[in-house]
C-alpha cells in the first residue's frame, strides 16, 4: 500500500461525537474564516461586490462566460428551469438516481418531471434510454445528472436534446472540478460546452462550501440577463427595459422572480475555498485511489464505482456496490455505523417516492437499471480532510463487516 498521507491540515477540531467519521463535511480553515470576517467589518453584507467577484471567478474556473449566484442548489435547478421557459404542461426529463431537487425543479415551475434509466457504470442517464423517452414525449429541458462527480455523458445527451426540439440543463452539483474528454478535447463540468445551463451546489458536503449556496452558469447573453432578474424578484433597472424613466430610484418588475439571492458573506467565504479546490479535488482523487488499493481484493463482495474512459471525477462521492442485495447492504450500512462510520445512500430512486407515485403515477419496475442500483449502493466516507488512515479504518471495517454478512 501506498505511504501514509495526511489530510491538508490537521485537524482543529474532532467529528461529533468523538471518533465518528461521517460520509463528509465541510473543510474551513483561518484564510476562510477571515474572509468572512472582513465582510463581518465591511460595508456590505448582503448583495454587494463579493458576489460579483464569486461569480467571475467561479465562471473562470468551469470555463463558462456567466454565473449567477444564488441561495441553494435547489434554488439554481429552479431559477435554471424557469430561465428555459419552463412552464405549466411542459415535460422534462432527469435521472432517477439523483436527489429529488432534479426533478423537482421542473415541478416547481408547474411542468410534469420525467425520467430515463441509467448507464449501470456510471449511475449517469443512459443517452439510449434518454433517446426512447424523448421518442415517446417531447421534453422542454434534460437535465442529466454528473452522479457522484464523473460527468455525464453530455456531448450524447446534447445531440438526443437537439433531436427532440430540448434545453440541456447540466446538474453538476456534484461535479465541480470534474471535466470529460470529446473528440480530443477536455471541457471543465459546468462549462455549457454541451448544455445550455448548468447549476452548482455549495452545500457543506460539496468540494466548496459557503454554508449553503448555488450557482447556474451558461455560455448565452439572453439567459443570463434572465437569470439576475429571477433571483431577485424579476426587477430590473436596466435603462433599455424600462417602460418609462421616474428617476434615479426607479425599477420594474418584469418577471415572477424570487428571492434567491446570495450574501457577500457566502461568496467571501465562497471565493476562499475556490482558492483552495484544486487541492481539494487532488485530495479526493488520492483517498480513492487508496480506497481502490485496499479493496482491490473483495471484487467478489463489492465493486467500487470508478471514473470512466474520458471523464475525471472530482469524486464528490465514492460509491460502493454491495453484493447481495438490500438486505445485505442493510446489515453493511448497520454495522458500519455501529463502529462509528457513517455511510450513506446516495440515492433513493426518485420514482419511488411517495410524492412521484401519487402525483405522477410512477412505479417499482419503471426503471430497473436505476432500482438494480439502488440495491446495493453505499457511499463511503470521502472528504479532504480525512487522513490516510481514516481510509485504512473504513476499508479494514468493510472487510470485517462483509465477511460477517
Amino acid at each position: 500500500m501506498a505511504a501514509v498521507k495526511q489530510p491538508l491540515e490537521p485537524r482543529d477540531k474532532p467529528c461529533d461525537p468523538p471518533g465518528a467519521l461521517p460520509y463528509g463535511r465541510q473543510w474551513l480553515d483561518g484564510d476562510d474564516i477571515e474572509a468572512v470576517v472582513r465582510v463581518l467589518r465591511g460595508d456590505w453584507l448582503t448583495q454587494g461586490p463579493l458576489v460579483v467577484a464569486f461569480e467571475e471567478a467561479l465562471a473562470a474556473a468551469c470555463g463558462a462566460r456567466h454565473a449567477v449566484a444564488v441561495s441553494s442548489g435547489t434554488a439554481a435547478l429552479h431559477l435554471a428551469c424557469l430561465a428555459a421557459g419552463v412552464g405549466p404542461g411542459d415535460f422534462g426529463i432527469t435521472s432517477p438516481i439523483t436527489f429529488v431537487a432534479s426533478a423537482n425543479c421542473v415541478a416547481y415551475c408547474g411542468g410534469i418531471p420525467g425520467f430515463a434509466d441509467i448507464d449501470p457504470r456510471t449511475a449517469c442517464l443512459d443517452p439510449a434510454a434518454l433517446d426512447e423517452a424523448c421518442a415517446r414525449r417531447r421534453p422542454k429541458v434534460i437535465l442529466p445528472v454528473d452522479f457522484a462527480g464523473q460527468p455525464a455523458d453530455l456531448p450524447a445527451i446534447q445531440a438526443v436534446a437537439r433531436r427532440h426540439g430540448a434545453l440541456v440543463i447540466e446538474d453538476a452539483a456534484h461535479a465541480l472540478g470534474a471535466s470529460y474528454e470529446h473528440q480530443g478535447r477536455w471541457f471543465q463540468a459546468g462549462s455549457c460546452a454541451h448544455a445550455d445551463l448548468a447549476i452548482l451546489s455549495f452545500h457543506p458536503v460539496k468540494h466548496i462550501t459557503t454554508g449553503e449556496g448555488g450557482a447556474v452558469l451558461t455560455n448565452s447573453p439572453e439567459l443570463f440577463a434572465r437569470l439576475q432578474r429571477l433571483r431577485t424578484h424579476g426587477i430590473t433597472r436596466d435603462a433599455a427595459l424600462l417602460t418609462r424613466q421616474d428617476g434615479p430610484w426607479y425599477h420594474e418588475q418584469h418577471d415572477l422572480g424570487f428571492n434567491y439571492r446570495i450574501t457577500d458573506i457566502q461568496c467571501a467565504l465562497g471565493l476562499a475555498q475556490l482558492r483552495k479546490l484544486d487541492r481539494f479535488v487532488e485530495r479526493r482523487r488520492d483517498l480513492v485511489e487508496r480506497y481502490r488499493a485496499a479493496l482491490a481484493d473483495h471484487a467478489d463482495e463489492l465493486e467500487l464505482l470508478l471514473e470512466g474512459p474520458g471523464k475525471r471525477s472530482s469524486y464528490h462521492l465514492l460509491v460502493a456496490q454491495i453484493r447481495g442485495g438490500t438486505d445485505r447492504r442493510r446489515r453493511v450500512f448497520e454495522a458500519m455505523a455501529a463502529r462509528q462510520i457513517r455511510c450513506q445512500v446516495h440515492y433513493i430512486p426518485v420514482h419511488l417516492q411517495p410524492w412521484y407515485r401519487r402525483h405522477h403515477g410512477t412505479r417499482a419496475g419503471d426503471f430497473p437499471r436505476a432500482e438494480a442500483y439502488y440495491a446495493g449502493c453505499l457511499s463511503l466516507p470521502l472528504f479532504p480532510a480525512m487522513a490516510d488512515d481514516d481510509v485504512d479504518r473504513v476499508a479494514d471495517a468493510l472487510r470485517t463487516t462483509l465477511a460477517r454478512s
